[in-house]
């Protein structure tokens, strides 16, 4: 199993940007896959995630309604969009999966691939 994250990089407030998890092993429609991010000298707090058997999509309060999370299940691949960036989601991102959607905990999920930066700056 892997994941690979990829997609960051430096943008100004307001903008946009997506992110990419590509994933080998095994199949995106099968298991929950997740993002998170760390800022530094911040916890890793929960961002997205998209759940494998129906495809239901859960976002953290600080996100919602700016970022979307997709999958390609054909490509195997989830997407990150993130619209109307703040300097505040300026962090690492990364993906990981899990059996299932189990909220934020990161105990809960037993895969992770390495990180992208995202940087949100004028």
């Amino acid at each position: 199993v892997q994941l690979q994250a990829s997609g960051g990089g430096l943008v100004q407030p307001g903008g946009s940007l997506t992110l990419s998890c590509a994933a080998s092993g095994f199949s995106v429609k099968d298991y929950a896959i997740i993002w998170f991010r760390q800022a530094p000298r911040k916890e890793r707090e929960g961002v997205s995630c998209i759940a494998g058997s129906n495809g239901n999509t859960y976002y953290g309060n600080s996100v919602k309604g700016r970022f979307t999370i997709s999958r390609d299940n054909a490509k195997n691949m989830i997407y990150l969009q993130m619209n109307s960036l703040k300097p505040e989601d300026t962090a690492v991102y990364y993906c990981a999966t899990g059996a299932r959607w189990a909220g934020w905990d990161i105990g809960q999920y037993d895969y992770w691939g390495l990180g992208t930066q995202v940087t949100v700056s004028s």
